[in-house]
């Protein structure tokens, strides 16, 4: 999985607070700003060369949606921050891409940091960034590691006038922007689930040590998403009870909405977690119950063996006088007595329901 569980915050030891350092992986060659500026009559979308030529859109009666893929070149994110007057513990957070689900309201803006998780292209894999956004009354700004994300639908209802985004303001639109990312959770978790049921026949039927891989990826990738979830609650739920000037008493009940889902994910995720710990028992005792068989094969075949091994045991002494050796039909009566010994031995199993 190429999401991780843990990360270091060696590098940001011992430095003040607001400190801009960039924390992550460099995933993108150079930093891209795209702009989509709408009202209910008109839109543009551009892509700009400077941050500079962002500025004029703080103070248009617009909605400016302001996109910045990759946070490696720090010296644009501290730009950002002084044109859009962002404080440095904000931009601190940003830079710090292993930063827990967070919203912040500072009276002038709202600052919201999140994970946007997907499946790769051959869904093996989680794909996972973290995004942040900055709200303030006409103007947004994201901020994300990389180019590419789950927003072109968004996109293209401000493109093509659907629904009634650009009937809204920019609340509704951070709000539709958390929706994108949470639905992608419900893609992961089904393709996850499917996973799970997948595996369940497998343990049941032939597991081996390949089976137990698959679970400990299953695990990992739903810790990943445990710890992903639930400390979004707390967001969601802030945006839909708090008092913030920047969002609007009617945008209120579509992040109502949008706790509901993130309820909901928390939810799939607590019961897929429970279903894959109930399958790690369950191919425990598969494979105790395997080894029990193959234990109980090995040991009647032993049992059975045992007589017939101690009489051969006796007649293989090497005796002078012994007087079975002499007898004619001797040969004939051990190997009778021995036959005899094994089908007696067997019909006894047979009743006990040991065979």
């Amino acid at each position: 999985m190429k999401s991780k569980l843990f990360y270091r915050k060696s590098g940001k030891t011992g430095l003040p607070p607001g400190t801009l350092v960039f924390t992550g992986e460099k995933k993108v060659d150079r930093v891209r700003v795209s702009v989509f500026d709408y009202d209910e009559t008109n839109f543009n979308e551009t892509e700009v060369d400077s941050v500079e030529a962002c500025f004029p859109y703080r103070d248009k009666s617009t909605v400016s949606w302001i996109n910045i893929d990759g946070l490696h070149q720090v010296d644009i994110i501290e730009k950002i921050g002084t044109g859009f007057n962002i404080h440095p513990l904000t931009l601190e957070d940003i830079l710090s891409t292993d930063q827990r689900p967070k919203i912040d309201d500072t009276g002038e803006y709202l600052f919201i940091s999140l994970r946007m998780i997907s499946l790769n292209k051959d869904e093996t894999r989680l794909d996972a960034e973290q995004v942040s956004f900055i709200l303030s009354n006409n103007v947004v700004i994201s901020f994300q590691e990389r180019i590419g994300d789950v927003f072109e639908i968004i996109r293209d209802r401000i493109r093509y006038d659907k629904g009634r985004i650009r009937k809204m303001g920019s609340d509704y639109l951070v709000y539709a922007l958390i929706d994108a990312i949470i639905d992608h959770y419900f893609i992961v978790l089904e393709k996850t689930g499917e996973s799970i049921e997948t595996l369940e026949d497998e343990v049941i039927g032939n597991p081996d040590t390949a089976t137990m891989q698959k679970l400990q990826n299953i695990k990992k990738r739903l810790l990943f998403l445990r710890k992903s979830v639930w400390p979004l609650r707390e967001v969601i739920g802030g945006l839909e009870r708090g008092d913030s000037r920047v969002v609007k008493k009617h945008t209120r009940p579509y992040f109502r909405d949008l706790f509901d889902h993130t309820i909901q994910v928390i939810e799939m995720v607590e019961t897929m977690r429970d279903m894959n710990s109930g399958m790690f028992d369950m191919y425990l005792s598969s494979v105790s119950n395997r080894m029990n068989e193959v234990m109980k094969v090995l040991t009647i075949i032993a049992t059975i063996f045992i007589p017939v091994t101690f009489i051969a045991g006796i007649y293989g002494m090497n005796f002078e006088y012994m007087p079975e050796l002499k007898w004619h039909g001797a040969y004939f009566i051990v190997w009778g007595i021995m036959a005899s010994m094994v089908i007696a031995m067997i019909v006894f199993f047979k009743k006990r329901k040991w065979l």
